[in-house]
C-alpha cells in the first residue's frame, strides 16, 4: 500500500503545492482516504503531547536531551494511528541536532511501521521566535513589536521564526496571536498586537506573509504553515482571568473580534485554533454557528480547524455543557473541530469517536471533511516527499543578520513616556545605579513561550545575551555603573512571589550615583499560572521605589511588563518612564542605547496604560464612559483618566503637526478621503513619528466610540525637515456593525482628527 502511495507521489511530483489543489492533488488525496480505515482517519484528526511518546518518569515530561520511546512512539502512531504531535508544557529546549534526530524517528516509525506510510505533522508555539529550540532568535514579543508600529517589524520576526522553525526539522507554527489585547489583566495580553483592530490587522497579516511567503508556498523549505488563534472572542472576559467567560454582542464580535482573522484568512492562512473559552454562555469549541457559519461559510475559511489544549475534554469537565466524555467529544467534532489537541488521554478520545461514528452520531462525512482538510496541509508542506527538513540545511540559524533584525524591532518599540527636562540622553560618564527586580535578568525580558512555555528556563539558555544591567554597562563603562537588586522574585512558588533581601544597600549605593536606572515589572507568566487579582505592582517594588526617591537622585523607572502595571503611586517621583515591554534577547541592549542616545526612542504604547484599578477601558470606549467627571455625577462631561493615552509616546526629537487638509467637505458612499498633514521636526534631532489618523461617528444608531484608529504611517523626518504625509482613506472604512449586525456607513457628520488638529466632514 506504501508503494501506491510512493509512485502516486512520483507522478504528482511536479504539481506545484502552492494555492488550492488541483485536480491531481485532489486525486491523490481522494484515493488516499479512500484506502483509509475508520480507525486510520480519527487517528489522522488525534493530536498528542511529545511527553506522551517521549522517554521520561511520565507522560507528562521528557528526559533531557529529549529521546523517543519505540514502545510509546509505536502505540500510538501504529496502533492508534496518531496523526499529529505537538511540543509545548514541560519540555525544555533542545539543539536543532536533536529535534531532526527524534522527528526523523517519529516520521520514520510513522511512515514505515503503519500500513499506508502518511506522516506527520509536528506543531510547536513559536510565537517570538523558535521557542523550544536552543539557539534560536528570540524577538520581542507580540505586544512589543506592535508598539514599534511598523508592521515591517512583524514580518521579519515571522520570516526568521519559519526559517529556524524549518531548522528545528518542524513545519507548523500555532501563531500568530490575532485576538485583540484589550484588557490589562489578562495574562496573555503580552501575546496580542494590542487593543486596538487596525493594529491586529496589520501586524496579524505581515505574520502570516513571514510565516507561508510571499507567495504562500509552504512546500518551500523555509516556510511554516501559521496557525490564527484564538478564534475568537478569547481576550474579551469579563474577570480578567484566562479561559473564562465573555459576553460580547453579535455585532460586537464581528466588528472589533472577527475582523483581523478574516484578513488573515484572506492572506492565506492555512489553520486556526480556537478559544478555549465561552461567549454567551456556549464553549467556542461546541459552537457550530461561529465555527461553521461564521468561520466556514461566512470568512470561507477552508484549512484545518483545531482545538486548544484538552478543550474538548472540558466540554464536560469544566464547562458542563457535555455529560461525558464521549459526549463532548460529539458536540465539538459536530461543531466543526478537524483536530483535537488531546494531548494526553489519546486512547479514550480515539474510541469514543470511532464509536460516534459507528452509532450515527458522527457522521463519515463529517470525518472525511476533516480528515481531507488534514491531509490536504500535510501534502502543501510537501511531508509526503520531505517529512524532515535537516537542520544542516539552514546556515543562518541564529545568525548576526537575524539577530541584528531582533535588535531592529526591539529598538524601534521601547516607549519613552516622561522625559523630565530632557534629562535623556545621559551624557557623559555618569556614575549609575541599575536597581530591581528585572535590572540583571534575563527571563523577565523575554516573558514566557522562551524556551519552555513559562520562560522559567531563560537564564540557562540565554547567558550569552546582555541584561540591562551588562548592557548599561557596555555603553557606559564597568566602573561607572553598579547593580544592586533590592528586591527580588522568588524562584519557586507563583510568579509574582517576590522577597526583599538588599534595599538598604540600595539606598546607600544610590546616594553615590548620578542617576538610578530602577527596573520594575513582572516576572514571566502566561496563560492561568498568569491569572492576578491585583493590578498594582508588588508593594515590595513600590517600597523600593519610594526608598529610593527620599535620596533625591534622578531616578529612570524602566518598566518591563507583559501588561501595564498601575504606577500611579511612584510615577510623580520618576524623572523618566520608559516601557520596553517584553523585548526578547536584544532588548537590554537596544534601551541602553537609547538611553546613551545612540537610539532615537520611536515606539508608542498599543494599548491604553490605566492609572487606576477601576479605570480599564480601550481607547475607542463610549461617550458615557468618562471616568473624571468634574461636573457633576448626572452630566457627562470629561475623559477617561489614564496614566498614558493609547498611541502615546515620545521621542528625543519634537514633532510639531499642522495644515491638516481633506480635499473636500461631503462624500458619497463610493469616495476616498484623501487626508494630508504637515509634520516638522522642530529639533537638531532625526527621528522617526508615526502619524495617526482617527475618525469620529458623532451621531450614530448604535453609540458610536469616541474615536477609532482608521490609518497610520511610520516616518523618518530628519531634523529641521518637514513631510507632508498623505492617507487615503474608503469612506467605506467609516463603517460600524450596527444592531442587525450588518457593516453600515449611516448618512451623517463625521470628525478626522491628527493629533490635535481635526477637521468634520459630512457623508451623504
Amino acid at each position: 500500500m506504501k508503494k501506491n502511495i510512493q509512485i502516486l507521489l512520483v507522478v504528482l511530483f511536479g504539481f506545484s503545492c502552492n494555492g488550492p489543489l488541483d485536480n491531481g492533488k485532489e486525486k491523490f488525496i481522494d484515493d488516499l482516504i479512500s484506502q483509509m480505515t475508520l480507525e486510520e482517519k480519527v487517528g489522522q484528526m488525534t493530536q498528542i503531547n511529545l511527553t506522551v511518546i517521549a522517554r521520561g518518569p511520565n507522560k507528562w515530561s521528557s528526559s533531557f536531551p529529549m529521546e523517543i520511546d519505540d514502545d510509546k512512539a509505536n502505540k500510538a502512531l501504529v496502533d492508534f494511528k496518531v496523526g499529529s504531535v505537538l511540543n509545548t508544557i514541560n519540555n525544555t529546549a533542545q539543539k536543532p541536532s536533536v529535534w531532526f534526530k527524534n522527528i526523523s524517528k517519529i516520521q520514520d516509525i510513522a511512515m514505515n511501521n503503519s500500513r499506508l506510510g502518511i506522516p506527520v505533522i509536528y506543531g510547536i508555539d513559536a510565537i517570538h521566535g523558535t521557542t523550544y529550540t536552543d539557539g534560536a532568535t528570540m524577538f520581542p514579543q507580540q505586544i512589543t513589536t506592535a508598539a514599534s508600529w511598523n508592521p515591517e517589524n512583524a514580518y521579519n520576526m515571522a520570516q526568521v521564526c519559519a526559517y529556524e522553525t524549518r531548522a528545528s526539522s518542524i513545519p507548523w507554527n500555532f501563531s500568530p496571536v490575532l485576538d485583540l489585547g484589550l484588557d490589562p489583566r489578562f495574562p496573555r495580553q503580552f501575546e496580542t498586537f494590542g487593543e486596538d483592530p487596525l493594529l491586529v490587522e496589520r501586524f496579524g497579516v505581515e505574520m502570516i506573509k513571514g510565516y507561508q511567503g510571499l507567495d504562500n508556498d509552504i512546500s518551500n523549505k523555509y516556510n511554516v504553515a501559521a496557525c490564527m488563534k484564538h478564534f475568537v472572542g478569547y481576550h474579551a472576559t469579563i474577570s480578567g482571568k484566562d479561559r473564562t467567560p465573555a459576553y460580547i454582542p453579535e455585532n460586537v464580535l464581528s466588528e472589533y473580534h472577527i475582523e483581523s482573522f478574516k484578513k488573515a484568512i484572506e492572506a492565506g492562512a492555512k489553520t486556526v485554533m480556537i478559544n478555549s473559552g465561552l461567549i454567551n454562555g456556549v464553549p467556542v469549541h461546541a459552537d457550530y454557528n461561529l465555527l461553521i457559519n461564521v468561520l466556514r461559510n461566512k470568512l470561507g475559511f477552508e484549512g484545518v480547524i483545531l482545538t486548544d489544549w484538552e478543550d474538548i475534554r472540558k466540554l464536560h469537565d469544566r464547562d458542563k455543557v457535555a455529560e461525558t466524555q464521549k459526549e463532548a467529544v460529539k458536540m465539538a467534532i459536530n461543531a466543526g473541530i478537524d483536530m483535537s489537541m488531546v494531548p494526553y488521554e489519546y486512547e479514550q478520545f480515539f474510541n469514543d469517536l470511532i464509536q460516534l461514528v459507528k452509532e450515527g452520531e458522527v457522521s463519515m462525512d463529517r470525518i472525511d471533511d476533516a480528515v481531507k482538510r488534514i491531509l490536504k496541509l500535510k501534502f502543501e508542506l510537501d511531508l509526503f516527499q520531505n517529512p524532515v527538513t535537516n537542520y544542516e540545511d539552514y546556515g543562518d540559524f541564529g545568525s548576526k543578520k537575524h539577530h541584528q533584525l531582533a535588535y531592529k524591532a526591539a529598538s524601534e518599540s521601547i516607549t519613552l513616556l516622561k522625559n523630565t527636562n530632557n534629562i535623556l540622553p545621559l551624557k557623559g560618564k555618569p556614575r549609575i545605579l541599575v536597581v530591581g527586580p528585572n535590572g540583571n535578568n534575563m527571563r523577565t525580558l523575554n516573558g514566557a513561550w522562551s524556551y519552555s512555555w513559562q520562560g522559567e528556563l531563560t537564564d540557562r539558555f540565554a547567558g550569552d545575551f546582555n541584561t540591562i544591567f551588562e548592557a548599561i554597562q557596555k555603553n557606559f563603562g564597568k566602573n561607572e555603573v553598579k547593580y544592586v537588586s533590592g528586591v527580588s522574585y522568588k524562584e519557586s512558588g507563583n510568579y509574582y512571589d517576590m522577597v526583599e533581601d538588599d534595599i538598604n544597600k540600595a539606598i546607600s549605593e544610590a546616594r553615590k550615583s548620578d542617576y538610578i536606572i530602577l527596573c520594575l515589572g513582572e516576572n514571566t507568566y502566561t496563560e492561568k499560572p498568569g491569572d492576578l487579582n491585583d493590578l498594582n505592582l508588588h508593594q515590595l517594588q513600590i517600597k523600593l521605589a519610594k526608598k529610593l526617591a527620599e535620596v533625591g537622585k534622578p531616578i529612570i523607572l524602566i518598566l518591563n511588563l507583559g501588561r501595564p502595571r498601575l504606577i500611579s503611586d511612584i510615577e510623580p517621583l520618576m524623572s523618566a518612564v520608559i516601557n520596553v515591554y517584553l523585548p526578547g534577547n536584544f532588548g537590554a541592549d537596544a534601551l541602553s542605547d537609547i538611553l546613551s542616545g545612540k537610539v532615537n526612542p520611536s515606539g508608542k504604547l498599543p494599548y491604553t496604560y490605566p492609572a487606576f484599578p477601576n479605570s480599564l477601558i480601550p481607547y475607542y470606549y463610549k461617550p458615557s464612559e468618562v471616568q473624571n467627571n468634574s461636573q457633576g455625577a448626572y452630566n457627562y462631561v470629561g475623559e477617561v483618566n489614564n496614566q498614558y493615552d493609547f498611541g502615546f509616546g515620545l521621542s528625543y526629537s519634537e514633532f510639531i503637526y499642522g495644515d491638516l487638509e481633506i480635499n473636500k467637505d461631503e462624500f458619497s458612499l463610493n469616495d476616498t478621503i484623501k487626508v494630508s498633514v504637515n509634520v516638522k521636526n522642530s529639533s537638531g534631532i532625526d527621528g522617526f513619528e508615526t502619524i495617526q489618523l482617527y475618525s469620529s461617528d458623532l451621531y450614530a444608531s448604535v453609540t458610536p466610540d469616541i474615536k477609532r484608529l482608521r490609518d497610520f504611517k511610520k516616518v523618518d523626518i530628519k531634523a529641521g525637515q518637514i513631510k507632508t504625509i498623505k492617507f487615503d482613506l474608503p469612506v467605506t472604512e467609516l463603517a460600524f456593525a450596527n444592531s442587525d449586525n450588518e457593516f453600515v456607513v449611516e448618512p451623517g457628520m463625521f470628525e478626522l482628527s491628527i493629533d490635535k488638529s481635526s477637521r468634520e466632514i459630512t457623508i451623504r
